[in-house]
């Protein structure tokens, strides 16, 4: 049985899509970049099966942080 792994830049296209969503306060460009901070955190990372789940929770955090900030 395999399970059939999907392709990571898909998987975080539909996280920037929920976290513009959820953050309509925030550009675009704010949203990216929390995006590519957290995935560049998790670049080297050998087990990838949490990466997305970890990234789309790092951007978030660093998303609430901006706007209860400004």
């Amino acid at each position: 049985m395999t399970r059939e792994i999907p392709d990571e830049d898909v998987v975080f296209a539909e996280i920037a899509d929920r976290l513009r969503d959820r953050y309509p306060q925030a550009s675009a460009a704010d949203i990216d970049a929390a995006l590519g901070r957290a995935r560049a955190h998790f670049h080297d990372a050998k087990v990838r099966d949490f990466v997305p789940v970890l990234v789309e929770r790092e951007a978030r955090a660093h998303l609430d942080r901006s706007a209860s900030s400004g």
